[in-house]
């Protein structure tokens, strides 16, 4: 069977060759990256110009067709969501932002933008030429299925599940190239210890999780501290569909409370796009596939999906709301911290969903780098700053003062509903503004 695809099978440096001056390629979004193919393209500096280059939520720490080309006269990198390592380039004016709303971004590649060549991570094949995608589901179906060229890069550390129905697999078939080669080890991602207001936060937050609960939690330190609260409660019979599958669900699953039972859609499955964690987490992946259902950014980000599941709960963090409930959660003033990514997508989930709840957490307050206590509950969102969700689908708000329900409130009721779990040292002059501009 293998024997067949065997003239696929090139170097790296061959299947650069693909890239033409002016062309899109498209790298991939999350842990999974394709090493080798961004080094050869790197080496081919010299003979290119204008290509431009897609990815995003990069957490190792380099790219090389960036490194290799500070000047960027032949390769220009965009990001539709920054990683640490991003925001660093993008500092450095060598990294564009591209804004999006993740359960759009396949329709985006169908119909509104082109994908020239696309370097797709893959895992190991098994005798069938069959290969997963490792910890990046992503939207790379959609995205290599209308590429010019498909290039697959066979990464050996990568996971080889390939989803109980398939929704995880490709096939050798579908490449124009193949390559294979030695992997650095998967990049991790790593949690700091909670603070103590992460815990306050999180500890209201649990509160409100029900048994049989469908997660869907950020990659933040509330939603982890919200997942080791949970292990060590009474709630159990916990689901899991999410856009990113972390060791909070890992720290679940070992203390017996992700059973996945009582979800409507995917019983006893684990619902996830993206994976990013610890070697642990895709340890857990590799050796106990049949738990998990990895499926395309369509299928998981569809609030019309969650909306059939029960008690679904989003909790994410965010960086500011207003007194109108917009939220800011990927910005400070017009630089850009990360992206909107699927917040939005799982927000409206838990908006749909019966007995569901969208949780926007975070620190009522913040001290700046002199010193100074500022309010991260303010009047309004501000010019440069972004709107990442709409006051409209803005459902719960967390602080460590408590939690309150936006849904249904006029923006007198709105205002002080924020005021009640704003910082103290901000209430009066919040309140004042809300008498003010809503009477």
């Amino acid at each position: 069977m293998m024997s067949q695809y065997k003239e696929r099978f090139v170097s790296p440096q061959e299947a650069a060759k693909a890239v033409r001056s002016g062309d899109w390629v498209d790298y991939g979004f999350g842990g999974g990256f394709p090493e080798l193919m961004d080094r050869a393209l790197a080496e081919r500096k010299e003979e290119l110009t204008g290509v431009k280059i897609r990815g995003g939520l990069v957490i190792r720490p380099r790219i090389e067709v960036v490194e290799r080309d500070l000047e960027q006269k032949a390769f220009t990198y965009y990001s539709w969501h920054l990683g640490d390592y991003e925001r660093k380039l993008q500092s450095l004016g060598l990294c564009r932002f591209i804004p999006m709303i993740l359960r759009c971004l396949p329709e985006l590649y169908r119909s509104h933008i082109r994908t020239d060549v696309a370097f797709v991570p893959v895992s190991a094949p098994d005798n069938h030429g069959c290969c997963g995608l490792g910890i990046s589901n992503y939207a790379w179906r959609t995205i290599f299925e209308h590429a010019r060229t498909v290039i697959f890069e066979i990464n050996e550390h990568l996971p080889r599940l390939q989803g109980v129905d398939g929704s995880h697999r490709v096939h050798l078939s579908e490449a124009d190239f193949i390559v294979e080669g030695t992997h650095e080890a998967l990049p991790v991602r790593t949690y700091k210890a909670p603070s103590p207001l992460d815990i306050q936060i999180a500890e209201l937050v649990v509160k409100e999780i029900p048994n049989g609960a469908v997660l869907s939690l950020g990659v933040g330190g509330v939603p982890f501290t919200v997942a080791k609260l949970l292990a060590t409660s009474e709630v159990k019979d916990l689901g899991c569909h999410t856009g990113t599958i972390s060791d909070a669900f890992l720290t679940l699953y070992q203390a017996g409370k992700l059973t996945n039972c009582r979800k409507e859609i995917d019983t006893g499955l684990s619902t996830w796009n993206l994976a990013m964690g610890s070697q642990a987490l895709y340890d857990w992946l590799e050796e106990e596939p049949s738990l998990f259902h990895p499926a395309d950014v369509d299928y998981v980000h569809a609030p019309e999906r969650m909306g059939q599941m029960s008690n679904f709960i989003s909790v994410n963090g965010g960086v500011q709301l207003d007194l109108m409930g917009q939220e800011n959660a990927e910005s400070a003033g017009n630089r850009q911290l990360s992206g909107t990514g699927g917040q939005l997508d799982f927000l409206e989930g838990a908006f749909r969903s019966k007995g569901g709840k969208g949780f926007v957490c975070l620190n009522s307050a913040r001290r700046d780098k002199s010193g100074v206590l500022k309010s991260n509950i303010v009047p309004f969102i501000s010019g440069g700053s972004t709107v990442s969700a709409p006051r409209s689908m803005v459902q719960y708000v967390a602080t460590e003062y408590g939690v309150v329900k936006l849904s249904g409130l006029s923006l007198p009721e709105r205002a002080e509903a924020m005021v009640s779990i704003a910082h103290p040292e901000f209430r009066s002059e919040l309140t004042q503004y809300a008498k003010e501009y809503w009477k």
